[in-house]
């Protein structure tokens, strides 16, 4: 018996990666409050969104899959940027050197809810102002964590990383499967159905 699965989220890359593994979700985008508490640390602030979107899907027949996704350099969480000022502005900051990429996600299934955070560490080249420049131009950054897809144009600018690339695109996979097997789902390849 193959389990419907509700992405609660309107990323597009979400959805690619869920497409990659023959998955086609019920998007679900969750509208909460995204404001950090006062001295909640990144990787908790992550993946309490991500349980919070999951939280909003009342659907406990299906797989709900939520995340949350954030870039820290130094100990601050740079966001999605507000303008394109904004965006050049961090890409700046993380010229020539490295970040952290920490996804959050949370799936939930029959009333059961499991969550975990992903880290990968990314290396960005040294960049000329020039390409920070045209890169913002491009759009691409302007909707993503960090004002940059690892996936598309940003491509380019990242030297290495070191842990899951899809963790930096918005969706751990496995971490995902951990996490589905917590709350009792199993991928059988193009689908899940109960363990």
């Amino acid at each position: 018996m193959s389990v419907p699965v509700v992405l609660a989220s309107s990323s597009p890359r979400r959805r690619e990666l869920l497409a990659l593994l023959g998955i086609t979700p019920e998007i679900r985008p969750a509208d909460i409050d995204e404001s950090r508490r006062n001295g909640e640390a990144p990787l908790a602030y992550a993946e309490r969104l991500a349980r919070e979107k999951a939280a909003t899907i009342h659907r406990p027949e299906a797989a709900v899959i939520a995340a949350d996704t954030i870039v820290v350099v130094d100990g601050d969480i740079l966001g999605k940027p507000k303008d394109a000022a904004d965006a050049e502005g961090m890409l700046r900051r993380m010229s020539g050197r490295d970040h952290y990429v920490h996804t959050a996600i949370a799936t939930a299934y029959q009333n059961r809810t499991a969550s975990g955070v992903e880290t990968t560490r990314v290396w960005f080249r040294p960049l000329a102002e020039t390409e920070i420049v045209e890169y913002v131009a491009t759009g691409d950054p302007l909707d993503k964590a960090g004002a940059y897809g690892i996936q598309n144009y940003g491509a380019v600018i990242v030297s290495r990383i070191e842990g899951d690339f899809f963790t930096v695109m918005g969706l751990g996979l496995g971490r995902l499967m951990a996490l589905l097997g917590e709350v009792g789902l199993r991928y059988r390849f193009k689908g899940l159905e109960p363990a």
